[in-house]
């Protein structure tokens, strides 16, 4: 089955240091680049998504700022595709859609930041458009929220909404997606 990975919003914004950090998300952002060097290894089809803000005085990945770049820590190598985003859902308004049609992708791996916002956005509209969805939990991110003044702690939205993705796809950790693609050597072209 022709498999893609996508590598969402990984950005420096959401480290220490940046205007929206997350929850522990140099761990994530570890375990998603192991997967993403697994695809590079094996010439897998992989695509980085960043988010760029188009209001000036946005609260965070404004244009132009360091914060809107690829963090380190899951690089972007020259030459490899990257998409830009404007919303949460990594599909709206760009190229995404007929990138991975045009590779003849059946399935994606999900990885990335924020759990809660864009990996449930692009995940869900993966599975609307026939994509066979599989999310690596421990390769994604997030932070705590607060409703009617009660604040949910990072841990208990990041399972909430993996449970509820459970619906659309697979959840899995990053070394259950290795170990999957490995032994369906998905990563033919």
């Amino acid at each position: 089955m022709k498999t893609a990975l996508l590598v969402i919003d990984i950005q420096n914004d959401y480290f220490p240091g940046g205007k929206y950090p997350l929850v522990n998300p140099l761990e994530a952002a570890r375990k998603a680049y192991m997967v993403l060097q697994c695809f590079r290894e094996h010439g897998g089809y992989h695509v980085h998504i960043q988010h760029v803000e188009q209001e000036p005085d946005a609260a965070f990945f404004v244009s132009g700022e360091r914060g809107t770049d690829i963090h380190d820590s899951a690089a972007h190598f020259e030459g490899e595709p990257i998409v830009q985003k404007h919303y949460p859902n990594s599909f709206r308004e760009t190229n995404l859609l007929e990138l991975l049609r045009g590779w003849g992708i059946e399935r994606v791996i999900v990885t990335g930041m924020m759990t809660h916002l864009c990996v449930d956005a692009t995940a869900r509209a993966a599975a609307d458009f026939g994509f066979e969805v599989i999310v690596a939990a421990d390769a994604c991110a997030t932070r705590e929220l607060t409703h009617a003044g009660t604040t949910v702690p990072a841990e208990q939205v990041h399972a909430a909404f993996l449970a509820a993705l459970e619906s659309y796809g697979r959840v899995m950790t990053s070394e259950q997606v290795i170990a999957l693609l490995a032994g369906e050597y998905a990563f033919s072209p």
